[in-house]
């Protein structure tokens, strides 16, 4: 295939991309946006392999690691649950910073192959792109474990700090600049690995002081950073499709990740320089034993629900693992048939990545138009009858506005406080992800409803 016409094809899959991206912003049009990137990566990937021009040994490597990679992520595309999403995607982003590393590898020591020259004599332009695309692929290899350790549980969520640890970051930083100077001058193989390993361990430094408040954020920009580590690759091996895809997600996940931030009241920089500023967020755990509760059953929530007006319904992560997102569709059209005005407010960091909650409740074949953001519906808590929780706990705490020394104050919380009625199911006391406690439960207005999601939700439509 001539060059012209792989620039052409790999254009056209840049396009498909871009489509896909916009469709991706709105739940209406999310089907039609995966589509555009289904078929965008099929044009890039058949172009590539019918690139390769003789049908040599590599040729048949490539099909073979082609189909193992392809079954290996149709299996756990058909496998993982929706409350395991989070995790997968830390995962996979891991993936793709160590591709960008053994690519790295690859072109530093057989440059030849890749038109960049001979080993101690490879172009400077092209030895500050791979060095920057391994650094920055190392590091979101190591990033993105530790993200997937935390989200799993393997690791503690709450911030992991040292003594000195922001200054130790500050010289690694000033280190890798110095390391990328000197390859390029010396070409030394000894600083090329020594780039590489100290990559690794700034991926995990980044990482470990961000506490579970922030993972969200977390995973939307190391998104962004496997996206940028792609694009630098993507200029070494001069590939159209590499370089177009990589700076898609790498601005993509940046400008989400800055989006987020600003909806959690948090400093982009502070995040993304590995928290700085993190507070011990197992310090600001309340005794929940000193204070009193209210809980209730399924046929007092019933009660309540089946004479209001209005009901607001808030789902979080607790819906999420207990799949409750179908048994609550059924109770809300149980709501509906009794007069009841039923509407859901999701929180922009409601569950553990951006869309979580909206994915689930589409999957419930809940309409677009009953779903609303923070900022549409946070004023209505304050006419409304009842606020049904199910599952959110971080995102509907009130000590984000009133404790300072909280590693959630400032954040902006769902209202639900200012309901005359507040059900909140949730399986027992214990603390959100942010691991602190939620002063919502014990407010005069609410009452807890201590079970299953799932089960709690069946057992109310029952009693409708």
């Amino acid at each position: 295939m001539s060059a012209n016409l792989l620039a052409i094809f790999y254009l056209i899959s840049g396009v498909l991309f871009i489509l896909a991206l916009r469709g991706l912003s709105s739940p209406e049009t999310s089907r039609r946006g995966n589509l555009y990137g289904i078929i965008g990566m099929i044009i890039a990937i058949s172009v590539t392999i019918i690139s390769v021009s003789n049908f040599s040994i590599g040729f048949v490597y490539l099909i073979i690691f082609l189909i193992l990679g392809g079954t290996i992520g149709a299996y756990i595309a058909f496998k993982i649950p929706m409350t395991a999403m989070p995790e997968l995607v830390a995962g996979f982003h891991s993936l793709v910073g160590l591709a960008a590393v053994f690519v790295a590898i690859s072109a530093f020591l057989n440059p030849v192959i890749f038109n960049l020259g001979y080993p101690g004599d490879i172009k400077i332009a092209s030895l500050i792109e791979m060095s920057l695309g391994a650094a920055i692929g190392a590091i979101t290899f190591t990033g993105s474990i530790i993200a997937f350790l935390k989200l799993r549980g393997i690791m503690s969520g709450s911030p992991i700090t040292f003594f000195g640890q922001h200054f130790l970051n500050l010289v690694l930083g000033i280190l890798l600049i110095g390391l990328i100077f000197y390859l390029c001058k010396t070409q030394s193989e000894n600083l090329f690995w020594s780039l590489i390993v100290i990559s690794f361990l700034v991926g995990v430094l980044l990482i470990i002081p961000i506490g579970g408040a922030d993972m969200p954020v977390v995973i939307s920009m190391l998104n962004s950073y496997s996206g940028w580590a792609a694009a630098g690759i993507g200029f070494t091996l001069e590939n159209t499709a590499l370089i177009i895809t990589g700076a898609l997600v790498g601005s993509s996940g940046a400008i989400l990740s800055y989006i987020m931030c600003k909806g959690m009241n948090r400093s982009f920089f502070n995040v993304i320089l590995g928290g700085w500023g993190a507070t011990d967020e197992s310090s600001n755990v309340k005794s929940k034993e000193q204070k009193p509760v209210k809980s209730g059953n399924a046929d007092d929530a019933a009660f309540l629900m089946k004479n209001a007006s209005s009901v607001i319904i808030v789902p979080g992560y607790g819906m999420a693992v207990a799949q409750a997102q179908h048994a609550l569709k059924e109770m809300v059209d149980s709501l509906k048939k009794n007069g009841v005005k039923v509407s859901y407010a999701i929180h922009p960091v409601a569950g553990r990545m951006p869309g979580h909650m909206n994915v689930l409740l589409a999957e419930a074949n809940v309409p677009y138009d009953e779903v609303f953001e923070l900022e549409d519906i946070n004023n209505d808590f304050a006419n409304c009858d009842v606020a049904y929780v199910i599952g959110a706990n971080d995102v509907t705490n009130p000590v984000a506005k009133t404790d300072p020394q909280s590693p959630i104050y400032g954040m902006p919380i769902l209202d639900v406080e200012k309901s005359k009625s507040v059900l909140f199911v949730k399986r027992s006391l214990s603390p959100g992800y942010a691991g602190i406690d939620n002063d919502l439960f014990y407010r005069e207005n609410t009452l807890m409803l201590f079970a299953d999601a799932k089960k709690m939700t069946e057992e109310i439509t029952k009693n409708l």
